[in-house]
Parts: C-alpha cells; structure tokens; sequence
C-alpha cells in the first residue's frame, strides 16, 4: 500500500487554494468540478507529485462539528515537514500566518502550531 492521497476539510475552497497554494507554497494538481464543489487537491513543489492534498469542503453533515471539534481541541489535521522550521516561521508571520505554538522543541523534533484560515490548525515540524 503506498499513501497518495489525504484530506483536510475547508470551509471554503477558493480561500483554501489561495491559502495553501500562494501562502504555504504549494501546487494545484487537481481541479475538477462536481456540481457546486471540485475535486480540488495540491502537492507539495518539494514532494513527490502522487501525494495529494484533498482540499474538501464541509458537505458532510458531521464535518463543520469535527473541524470545530479539532480546532478547539487545539489539534492540528496535517502535519508538514520543513528543513528549517525558523525560516518558514518567519516567512509564515511575514504573511499574516496566526500561529497558535512558536517552534518549539519536542523530543527529537520542533514543532511548530498555525492555523489555515479554512478552520484548521495544522503543524510544521523539523527533525
């Protein structure tokens, strides 16, 4: 089994992709409509081009109250790798980033906590 695909829900999708793509960097690969959402995933520029990132709207009934649940819970959905957390914090609040957790060091890691303007924390972390 490889990993290709996983998601984070959004609230709403253009705000996402210009979120995820002209803040964090990454790279639309999919964008397909289906009625009133799309089939809307990114890739990391640095990463392999199969590992997408599904952009998905709240059109479950259960995900406006997991995404709540998780944001207040203070949990981030995904997690992102960096080989200098500092330049990418700093790159980040150079942008606006709201970060909730400065990097921080975590055992063998550092970790840092920021959230996605779509209802989402995610974290940055180096190892």
């Amino acid at each position: 089994m490889k990993l290709k695909l996983t998601s984070v829900f959004v609230q709403n999708q253009a705000a996402a992709l210009r979120f995820y793509t002209e803040t964090l960097g990454f790279v639309k690969k999919a964008d397909i409509p289906m009625g009133e959402v799309r089939w809307l995933t990114v890739v990391s520029p640095e990463g392999p081009d199969d590992l997408e990132l599904l952009l998905e709207p709240l059109g479950h009934p259960a995900a406006p109250t997991f995404q709540a649940a998780m944001f207040e819970a203070g949990i981030p959905l995904a997690a992102f790798a960096t080989e200098d957390i500092q330049a990418d914090y700093q790159r980040l609040l150079g942008q606006g980033v709201t970060f909730r957790m400065p990097p921080t060091e975590a055992g063998p890691a550092t970790v840092a906590v920021f959230e996605d303007t779509c209802g989402n924390l995610l974290q940055l972390y180096q190892v």
